[in-house]
C-alpha cells in the first residue's frame, strides 16, 4: 500500500466521479475524518461529496448510522460485521452512490493478539455492490498511528478506484 500518492489517487476519484455524475459518502471511525478531509481537499469536490460523519463512538455507530448494539457486543466494534452495518447505514442516510466505512485500532495501543494495530475493516458500497476488505495494515515496516490511518485511507480510494475502473 502506497500512501505518499494518495492525493493523485483521491484527486482522480474525484474527477472521474464528477465525470460519471456519481456522489460519495464516508462513514469514519479510526481515520477520523480523514477520507473526508482528502475529499474536499479537491477542487470541485462539492459535485460529488454529500456526506461525511466520524462516528467514533459504538453509541454514534448505533444512533446515526443504526448498528445493532448486539453486533458490536458479539462480534466487536472493530469487526467485518460493524463495517458492513456501518455501510448500509451510510448508504440508506445519505443515498451516495459511493459509500465508505472504516473501523479499526490505529494505534498505537489498543491493539491484542487476535487484533494487532493496524487490523482496519473498510466498508464499501459501491453502485449496490456492498462488501468489506480487511488490508493488512498490521504488516506495514511504519505503524504509526499517522502511518495506519493514511494507508487505509489509500486502500480505500484505491479499492473506489479499481472497481470504477480508474
Amino acid at each position: 500500500m502506497e500512501n505518499s500518492n494518495i492525493e493523485k489517487i483521491v484527486t482522480e476519484v474525484v474527477e472521474l466521479l464528477k465525470k460519471r455524475k456519481l456522489t460519495i459518502s464516508t462513514a469514519e471511525s479510526c481515520t477520523g475524518g480523514l477520507l473526508s478531509q482528502l475529499i474536499t481537499s479537491v477542487s470541485g469536490a462539492s459535485e460529488v461529496f454529500e456526506l461525511g460523519i466520524c462516528t467514533y463512538s459504538e453509541r454514534i455507530k448505533h444512533e446515526f448510522l443504526g448498528v445493532p448494539t448486539e453486533e458490536i457486543e458479539k462480534y466487536d466494534v472493530v469487526s467485518e460485521q460493524v463495517a458492513l452495518s456501518m455501510v448500509k447505514g451510510l448508504k440508506e442516510r445519505s443515498g451516495a452512490d459511493i459509500c465508505i466505512s472504516v473501523t479499526g485500532i490505529a494505534g498505537p495501543g489498543g491493539g491484542t493478539p487476535e487484533k494487532p494495530v493496524g487490523t482496519v475493516y473498510i466498508g464499501f458500497d459501491i453502485c449496490g455492490d456492498r462488501f468489506v476488505e480487511l488490508p493488512k495494515l498490521w504488516e506495514l515496516e511504519d505503524r504509526s498511528r499517522e502511518n495506519i490511518r493514511r494507508s487505509a485511507a489509500a486502500f480505500a480510494f484505491e479499492t473506489v478506484a479499481k472497481r470504477l475502473g480508474l
